[in-house]
């Protein structure tokens, strides 16, 4: 007889003893130049990230030179008054660091990834793209054509085309909001590198600027290394730019963007509501994401479990712009597409989901996992030293306290339903949303004026 064979287990492993966790404090200071300073020092993260922000906002830019700020942006990593354009990416390559600038309304964000051994070397670099960008005739020419290459991509892809009309309805003609961020082919094609220049020395100066550095610093004189590297930056004190007012039309209203053949509709609607000072906030984000967070959400329940319209809708609150008074704008938006014979059904569908929530409310049960999923998530979400800086940088651009993140956590917890559920339908009120729809009139018109949401223009694509 065969003898059985036997196996030994190891210990099933025991969970240790929960911690408690809080979205890390930064220190703040100030170089001799006026760079204002947030550093946090994070134990174990090996590789050090760093953003700095720029108060060179998109409304800043001279009138008819739209996207300048964004060829400025990518200017910083093409070349100092030290390195070509090709030994500055060396040099970066090196250090095995990551640069990236990108320009948006509230400014210019500059970012840095780097192993802390090559920190210094690399923070060399960066102050030397801030202190002394070259921007060189041919680097600034070759990025405007690069740039001019990219629009006609963005116009085909209907995200992107539903996005430009969104603002083009909700903004002004005359506010900067109400245009593509990263300019037209017209204003594009008007930058030369003395108009980069230009904007360089109006708006880039370290007395406005504000640099976040997160990672382990323990080892590091952060102070000598800073005054060596970004304190040797230098420009004039002015003092910073006043803040325009907002406003918006959100009187409820569908614009489709024809697309001839498209088998598919892409869906935003959205409208403008306050900002992260608003002491509504914490409760408009549970709401809206129990109205289309996650693929649990009421949006994803109806649309995409139960009619299979969709492979999902979101529904989403994005800071466009704040001011030190505390007044500021973001975007409340639902997102998504659907195929084209079943637009109307799904917008009709949409309208009863939020009709409903604004009849019923949200049950106690969404709210319970909205606020696990949103607050439990969080030590993950900020593992990596990159996602501390960059919360801290958006919170600098938001002209918010340092604690506003671990405060927000704190108040999701104690958020009620009733509470997310006002802040939620005070969001998205079904006779002021703005809806445009990316897709082929022809087929699409007539059932979406059948459902009486909002006056139907048809626009070109």
């Amino acid at each position: 007889m065969t003898e059985l064979a036997t196996m030994d287990f190891h210990p099933q492993p025991q969970a240790g003893t929960a911690r408690p966790w809080a979205f890390p404090a930064p220190e703040r200071g100030t170089l001799d130049n006026g760079l204002t300073v947030l550093r946090c020092n994070r134990p174990g993260q090996q590789v050090v990230a760093i953003e700095i922000n720029l108060e060179a906002p998109l409304e800043a830019e001279p009138a008819g030179l739209d996207g300048v700020a964004t060829i400025m942006a990518r200017a910083f990593s093409e070349g100092t008054d030290k390195l070509a354009a090709e030994e500055f990416a060396a040099e970066l390559e090196r250090c095995g660091a990551t640069f990236d600038a990108h320009a948006d309304h509230p400014g210019v964000r500059v970012s840095l990834e780097v192993p802390v051994s090559r920190l210094p070397k690399a923070l060399g670099l960066l102050a030397d793209a801030l202190r002394a960008p070259a921007f060189a005739d041919s680097e600034i020419e070759r990025l405007v054509r690069n740039r001019l290459d990219e629009i006609p991509h963005e116009t085909a892809n209907p995200g992107r085309r539903a996005a430009k009309e969104l603002s083009k309805q909700l903004f002004s003609t005359t506010a900067r909001m109400s245009r593509p961020r990263q300019g037209t082919e017209e204003t594009v094609a008007a930058i030369d590198a003395a108009a980069v220049r230009a904007f360089y020395d109006r708006h880039v100066r370290p007395a406005t600027a504000t640099a976040v550095v997160v990672g382990d610093l323990a080892d590091l004189d952060l102070d000598a290394l800073l005054a060596d590297t970004l304190g040797a930056w230098t420009g004039n004190t002015a003092e910073p730019r006043p803040v325009p007012p907002v406003t918006a039309d959100d009187t409820g209203r569908v614009v489709i963007v024809d697309r001839p053949g498209a088998v598919q509709t892409q869906i935003l609607i959205g409208r403008v509501g306050a900002d992260k000072h608003d002491r509504v906030w914490p409760a408009q984000v549970l709401g809206t994401y129990c109205l289309g967070g996650t693929l649990t959400s009421r949006l994803d329940r109806v649309l995409r479990e139960e009619k299979g319209y969709t492979y999902g809708v979101r529904a989403f609150g994005q800071v466009l712009r704040s001011a030190p008074d505390g007044t500021g704008v973001a975007m409340l938006a639902i997102s998504g597409s659907v195929d084209t014979p079943n637009t109307g059904p799904a917008l009709d569908d949409l309208w009863k989901v939020l009709r409903t929530l604004a009849a019923g409310g949200l049950t106690d049960a969404e709210r319970d996992v909205a606020v696990q999923n949103l607050v439990g998530v969080a030590p993950l979400k900020f593992e990596t030293a990159a996602a501390v800086a960059g919360t801290l940088a958006d919170q600098v651009e938001q002209h918010l306290p340092d604690d506003f993140q671990a405060e927000m956590y704190r108040r999701l917890a104690a958020t009620g339903t009733v509470e997310a559920t006002a802040a939620v339908v005070s969001a998205f009120p079904t006779d002021r949303l703005v809806t445009v729809l990316v897709g082929d009139a022809a087929k699409i018109e007539e059932p979406v004026r059948a459902l009486g949401i909002g006056e139907v223009t048809v626009v070109t694509g």
